[in-house]
């Protein structure tokens, strides 16, 4: 069931049982009572109100308390002997929701108040057993009404500390799933990877030593084997990440554009709006976006320059990359492992990415990002 057909269902059954106290409340008032002189039409107007109220005792219990209280000493003041009935339900709504001295407050001042205003309109039998009986008969049902409401507001308090312990444990598993894995890959493709790159590398030492053309198969291979044990060092490093090493985000930029300007690239970083306010998934994301095109252009693109545009706006996030490489107008950029991985990253979270060499020369890698969609 979604939360919106919950509380359209929540809120028609609040309303129905106010209207059906109310409704009792007047049934009863009006079986006892046959005038139509302005205090009974106020007395009736009470019993109504003071049943109506219990509609929104769920979005504001202690006012409702008030209120049917209030409604309460009124009618009975009027000569109406009718039973507080909507305090009970007020009551019981205002423990649930953990307001538990503010209800006793309230119940002993009633106790105290419903017995006078029924003695000033003299309604009640004032002999001393009877009030005695009536006042027992009507703390017994402040009680049971307050102990109904305090036992289902631990039962609820017990509900929400189950979940949460059973969301704690399912990310405790998580998290140790994560580790295997990442220690299955260690030890399965760590060792295989590093010979096949050691081999391939002697290999081309050697041929270059000895002046001999190196094929091109090896120098495939041994490109290969870099590429593949940098990609599998970043995938372990995500594996392994938690809480107590979290993943780098937005603030973590300006320090990345600082490191690659140490590797001989002019780059430059511009970020307009208010960063602060980007989800963490989104910092996420910008961050690889922007770690990855420095990267490539850092390897493959022979720039000079490189600039970094961040855009934080309410409603999305902008990040554009350029550099003045040698890319030609109008050809297709290789599709490599990193420039995939931006992709999955900016269509996980609903946004578009455009990576393509520039009019001018150099490259262009531009993603838009939605904040308010981001998980």
């Amino acid at each position: 069931m979604s939360t919106g057909r919950f509380g359209v269902r929540t809120g028609v059954g609040d309303w129905a049982i106010a209207v059906g106290v109310a409704a009792a409340l007047l049934v009863t008032g009006l079986s006892g009572r046959h005038s139509t002189t302005n205090l009974d039409l106020l007395g009736y107007a009470l019993l109504v109100a003071g049943g109506l109220t219990l509609s929104a005792r769920r979005r504001a219990p202690v006012p409702v308390l008030a209120a049917t209280g209030l409604s309460a000493w009124g009618y009975q003041s009027a000569g109406f002997d009718v039973p507080a009935v909507a305090f009970l339900f007020a009551v019981y709504a205002a423990v649930r929701e953990g307001h538990r001295a503010l209800t006793v407050t309230a119940s002993v001042t009633m106790l105290a108040a419903l017995p006078l205003a029924a003695l000033a309109s003299g309604t009640h039998d004032t002999g001393e057993a009877f009030a005695q009986a009536r006042g027992a008969l009507e703390m017994a049902w402040l009680i049971a009404a307050g102990a109904a409401g305090e036992a289902l507001r631990q039962a609820e308090r017990r509900a929400d500390e189950a979940e949460r312990t059973r969301e704690e444990t399912a990310r405790h598993r998580a998290d140790e799933e994560r580790l295997h894995i990442a220690r299955e890959l260690h030890d399965s493709l760590t060792h295989q990877i590093s010979i096949i790159k050691v081999q391939s590398e002697v290999a081309v030492h050697v041929a270059r030593k000895r002046g001999e053309q190196v094929p091109e198969a090896l120098l495939a291979i041994q490109e290969a084997g870099r590429e593949a044990t940098r990609e599998l060092r970043a995938t372990l490093q995500a594996l392994r990440d938690d809480e107590l090493t979290p993943p780098h985000g937005l603030d973590d930029v300006p320090e990345l554009v600082a490191r690659t300007r140490l590797t001989g690239l002019d780059a430059s970083l511009t970020i307009e709006g208010r960063g602060q306010d980007v989800p963490a998934a989104v910092g996420r994301t910008v961050y690889r976006i922007v770690q990855e095109s420095l990267t490539n252009i850092a390897r493959h693109a022979d720039a000079a320059t490189a600039s970094v545009r961040i855009d934080c706006r309410p409603d999305a996030l902008t990040i554009r990359v350029d550099d003045d490489g040698r890319a030609a107008p109008g050809a297709a950029p290789a599709p490599g492992v990193g420039l995939l991985g931006m992709r999955e990253r900016v269509t996980a979270l609903g946004g578009r990415l455009s990576a393509e060499p520039r009019g001018g020369g150099g490259f262009t890698v531009q993603a838009e990002l939605p904040v308010d969609r981001a998980p």
